[in-house]
C-alpha cells in the first residue's frame, strides 16, 4: 500500500489552477434567459425562420483541453427556444469550412467528426441528464447520463435534427418533442444546460459554455441554467410499436458431413406489438407481446480460450431502455440479457419529486443460468422462467442517491433466485465521495440433476453444498465500500469487496463468488509545457484477493503512463503488471506483463490503433505458466465521406518458454464495411473469422431508419465451418453450415 499512500500525499503538492487567458471571461454556472418562439421553425439548419428572431445566444465558451480553462481557438453560439410541442436547440460553430470534419454516417457513429453536445438536466439535481451530440450534418448521438453509470448510449430519444456546412463553419438545428422528455410539472421550468463542442484538428479541442472548477467531481453540478421555459407539459399519450419479422433458416442435414443435403425450414412470419402509455408527466407503462428481441448485428466474438469465467455483452434491445439506469449497480445485480427470449414483458417507470421507481416483469421461453464458483462459471439451460424486478431510487442534494433493488426469478419445474440490495453514493466534499452496496441473495435450486450433469459430484462452500441441482436452498451475501477522490489533477480510489460462496444473482451477471478483495488506485495528471505532450498521466494500482477461507488467491501491482501528443490526435499508453495467483490449488508466482497501446488520426479519413501485451501468464486449461503474447490492431477508414471500413484483429498465444509447446494460439479477425446513401439508408457487410473455432461468418444488411424505432431491415447471416476431408489426413474444406434470411419492418406510432 506504500505506493497508494505516496500518491495520496500528492494532494498536498497539487499546483494551483492554471491562469486563464486574459481575454477569457470565466463564467461559472452561466445563465441564459429564453423566450417562446415568435413563429414557425423548420428544421433545415438555416436558422432564418421567424421563430429564431430575438433569440439570445449562449456565448463565451471555455476551452478545457488541451488548454485549461482558456479562450478557445474558435467561437461558438448556441440558441434555445420552444413552443407548445418542442424544445428547439441550434448551434453556430465557427471554423474554416475546408477544415470541418464531417461524414454521412450511421446514427451514433459521429465521434470521428466535429460535433456539438447539447446536454440538459430538467430536474437540476444531477441524478440524470439527457445527452445529445450532433455532427455537422445533424446526425445524432444520444445517451442518458446518471452518476453511477455515466453515459448510457443504449438510450434512444426520438427527435428531429439536421445540419449544414456554411461559409463560416457549420450549423446544426434540433427539435425535441416535450412528449419524449421527463421533467417537473410546474408553470416555470429552470433546467441545467451545457453546450460542449468537440473541435477535431491536430489535437482534440474540447470547449463548453460553462467554466469548470476542476476540483469539482460532479459534472452536471457545474452546468449553466436556462430559464424562461413556461407553461409546457411533459409528454402524455400513447405510443404503439408494431413490427413484423419474416425469416427462413437452413443448415446441413448432417453437421459432421458438409456434403449432405442442405435443409431449409419453411418461411416463418411473426408479428409483435409494443405499447407505451404515459399516464402522467412522470409515470409510464410499457408492454410488449411476442417481441422480436433478436439483434440485427451479431455480437463481436471475444477471446475466451484462456478464461474460465462467463463473458458479458452489451444490451442493445430497445425495450430495455427507459428507466433501466435505476437497475445499475457496482455488483451488476441486474443484467437484462439474462432475460434471453421473452414472449412477453411489461415495465413501469415513474417518479415523484426526487424519488424514482421502475418495475419490470417478463416471461422467458429459454432461460440460460450462470452458476458462479470460486474459479469458474457454468452455463445451465433452464427452459422457461418468470422474472420480476423492482428498483426505487431516492436522490438528495446534488449527485447523491440511495437505491434499493429487488429481483426474483421463478423457474418452471421448480427453483428460484431472489436478490435484495441497497446501494448508494454520498458526496462528502466537492472532490470526495463515498459509495457502498450490500446484497443478500436467496437461492432455491431445482431438483433435477440432469440439468447439471457435468457438475455431479462437485461441491462448494467448503463441501457444505453440492454444485448439482438437487433441491438445496441457501442464502448468500455481498458487500462493497469505496472512497474516491476526484480533483483537478489527482484521482485516488480505495475499494473493498466481499462475496460469499453462496452468493448468486439469477437476474444479474455475477460469474464469480467466494472472494474478498482490496483494491487501491491512484492517477496523477501533468500538463507539461514546451514538450510534444499536452497531457501525461501516471497511475498505480495495488490489489489483493482472498477466498472465503481467507486463503490468498491473487495479488498484483501495476504502474502505467498515458501520454496525449500535440499532433495527429495521437496518444500512447505504457503499463507493467506483476502478480501472483493461486489457481486450481497451484501457486503461480512470477506472473508479469509489459503492455503498450498507441492510437492516432494522422488525417481526417484515417484512424488507427494497436496494442501489445507480452509476459508470463497462466495457461489455465493446462495448469502451467507460459510465455504469452497478445496483439490487437484496428483502423477506421473513411472514403468519399460515406464509406466506413472498420477492420480489427486480435491474436493471442501462450507457449512453454523451454519446450516451445504451444498451449493455445489463434486469432479473431473482423471487418465491418458500411456505405451510407443518406441519413436514412445504409448498406453494411460484416465478415468475421474465428481461428480458434475455425468458423467464418458473413452478415450483409440493408437498413432504412426513419428514427431509432421506425426501421426496415433486410439481411442474412451465413456461417461456415471447417471440416476434415474424409480419409485425407491434414486436409480440410470450409463449407456453409447454416444460414438465415430475415426481414424486419417496425414503425413507431405516436399520439
Amino acid at each position: 500500500m506504500g505506493a497508494f499512500v505516496w500518491l495520496v500525499a500528492l494532494i498536498a503538492m497539487e499546483p494551483a489552477a492554471a491562469t486563464t487567458d486574459s481575454t477569457q471571461m470565466r463564467q461559472f454556472h452561466p445563465s441564459l434567459d429564453v423566450r417562446r418562439a415568435g413563429g414557425e421553425i423548420k428544421i433545415d439548419g438555416s436558422l432564418t425562420d421567424p421563430g429564431w428572431n430575438g433569440a439570445q445566444p449562449a456565448t463565451n465558451f471555455t476551452e478545457h483541453s488541451p488548454g485549461e480553462e482558456v479562450k478557445p481557438p474558435v467561437d461558438t453560439r448556441v440558441y434555445v427556444t420552444y413552443d407548445e410541442q418542442n424544445l428547439y436547440l441550434a448551434a453556430v460553430c465557427y471554423a474554416k469550412p475546408a477544415e470541418v470534419r464531417a461524414s454521412m454516417c450511421e446514427r451514433e457513429q459521429i465521434f470521428s467528426d466535429d460535433n456539438i453536445g447539447l446536454f440538459f438536466d430538467p430536474y437540476g439535481d444531477a441524478s440524470r441528464a439527457y445527452i445529445i451530440n450532433l455532427n455537422p450534418y445533424g446526425i445524432q448521438y444520444d445517451a442518458l447520463w446518471t452518476p453511477n453509470n455515466g453515459e448510457d448510449s443504449n438510450f434512444d430519444l426520438v427527435f428531429a435534427s439536421t445540419g449544414r456546412i456554411t461559409d463560416s463553419g457549420y450549423q446544426v438545428e434540433a427539435a425535441i418533442p416535450f412528449k419524449s422528455l421527463r421533467f417537473p410539472k410546474k408553470p416555470a421550468q429552470e433546467w441545467k444546460f451545457e453546450f460542449y463542442r468537440h473541435h477535431l484538428r491536430e489535437v482534440h479541442y474540447s470547449m463548453s459554455w460553462a467554466t469548470y472548477d476542476n476540483n469539482e467531481s460532479c459534472w452536471p453540478c457545474q452546468w449553466g441554467t436556462v430559464k424562461g421555459i413556461e407553461n409546457v407539459e411533459p409528454g402524455k399519450g400513447m405510443e404503439l410499436l408494431p413490427s413484423f419479422v419474416a425469416h427462413q433458416s437452413g443448415r446441413v442435414s448432417d453437421p459432421d458431413c458438409p456434403k449432405t443435403s442442405f435443409e431449409n425450414d419453411d418461411i416463418r412470419g411473426d408479428f409483435s406489438l409494443g405499447g407505451k402509455y404515459t399516464v402522467a408527466s412522470d409515470a409510464v407503462v410499457e408492454a410488449t407481446y411476442n417481441p422480436d428481441f433478436s439483434q440485427i448485428e451479431a455480437d463481436a466474438s471475444q477471446v475466451d480460450v484462456n478464461t474460465t469465467f462467463a463473458l458479458s455483452y452489451t444490451e442493445k434491445r430497445p425495450f430495455f431502455q427507459e428507466g433501466m439506469d435505476l437497475f445499475q449497480s457496482d455488483y451488476f445485480t441486474v443484467y437484462t440479457r439474462s432475460i434471453n427470449d421473452p414472449n412477453w414483458a411489461a415495465k413501469f417507470t415513474g417518479s415523484s419529486g426526487k424519488t424514482r421507481v421502475a418495475v419490470l416483469s417478463a416471461h422467458d421461453e429459454h432461460t440460460l443460468a450462470i452458476l458462479p464458483f470460486e474459479e469458474r462459471s457454468v452455463y445451465v439451460p433452464m427452459n422457461k422462467s418468470y422474472s420480476n424486478l423492482l428498483a426505487v431510487r431516492q436522490s438528495f442534494g446534488q449527485s447523491n442517491y440511495l437505491t434499493g433493488i429487488l429481483t426474483d426469478r421463478r423457474y418452471d419445474g421448480g427453483g428460484s433466485g431472489t436478490l435484495a440490495t441497497l446501494c448508494g453514493r454520498l458526496r462528502l466534499t466537492k472532490s470526495l465521495y463515498l459509495r457502498g452496496q450490500a446484497v443478500r441473495t436467496f437461492t432455491s435450486e431445482p431438483d433435477d440433476t440432469v440439468l447439471t450433469s457435468g457438475l455431479n459430484g462437485d461441491t462448494f462452500d467448503g463441501g457444505k453444498h453440492t454444485a448439482a441441482f438437487d433441491g438445496e436452498s441457501f442464502t448468500g451475501d455481498a458487500q462493497l465500500v469505496g472512497l474516491d477522490l476526484d480533483s483537478r489533477n489527482l484521482y485516488v480510489g480505495l475499494s473493498a469487496y466481499q462475496r460469499t460462496p453462496t452468493y448468486r444473482a439469477d437476474n444479474g451477471f455475477q460469474p464469480r463468488n467466494a472472494d474478498r478483495r482490496m483494491i487501491s488506485y491512484a492517477q496523477y495528471q501533468i500538463r507539461p509545457k514546451g514538450t510534444i505532450f499536452h497531457r501525461i498521466s501516471i497511475s498505480n494500482e495495488l490489489g489483493r484477493i482472498w477466498n472465503d477461507d481467507r486463503l490468498r488467491k491473487e495479488e498484483w501491482i501495476s504502474l502505467a503512463a498515458n501520454g496525449q501528443f500535440r499532433f495527429a490526435q495521437a496518444g500512447i499508453w505504457l503499463g507493467h503488471v506483476r502478480q501472483k495467483e493461486r489457481f486450481a490449488d497451484v501457486d503461480f508466482s512470477g506472473i508479469w506483463s509489459i503492455d503498450a497501446e498507441v492510437w492516432a488520426t494522422p488525417i481526417p479519413a484515417f484512424e488507427f490503433g494497436g496494442s501489445i501485451s507480452h509476459g508470463r501468464q497462466i495457461a489455465r486449461h493446462f495448469l502451467t505458466r507460459g510465455k504469452e503474447t497478445t496483439l490487437h490492431g484496428w483502423a477506421d477508414i473513411r472514403l468519399l465521406g460515406r464509406i466506413l471500413v472498420e477492420p480489427n484483429i486480435t491474436y493471442t498465444q501462450n507457449r512453454d518458454p523451454n519446450t516451445k509447446q504451444m498451449y493455445f494460439c489463434g486469432y479473431i479477425a473482423r471487418t465491418r464495411v458500411g456505405y451510407q446513401f443518406n441519413r436514412e439508408l445504409s448498406l453494411r457487410l460484416v465478415g468475421e473469422y474465428n481461428n480458434f473455432s475455425r468458423q467464418w461468418s458473413v452478415d450483409p444488411l440493408i437498413s432504412y431508419r426513419i428514427n431509432p424505432l421506425s426501421t426496415f431491415y433486410l439481411g442474412a447471416t451465413y456461417d461456415y465451418d471447417r471440416y476434415a476431408c474424409g480419409s485425407m489426413p491434414g486436409r480440410y474444406t470450409t463449407c456453409l453450415s447454416q444460414r438465415q434470411y430475415f426481414m424486419k419492418v417496425q414503425y413507431l406510432f405516436q399520439t
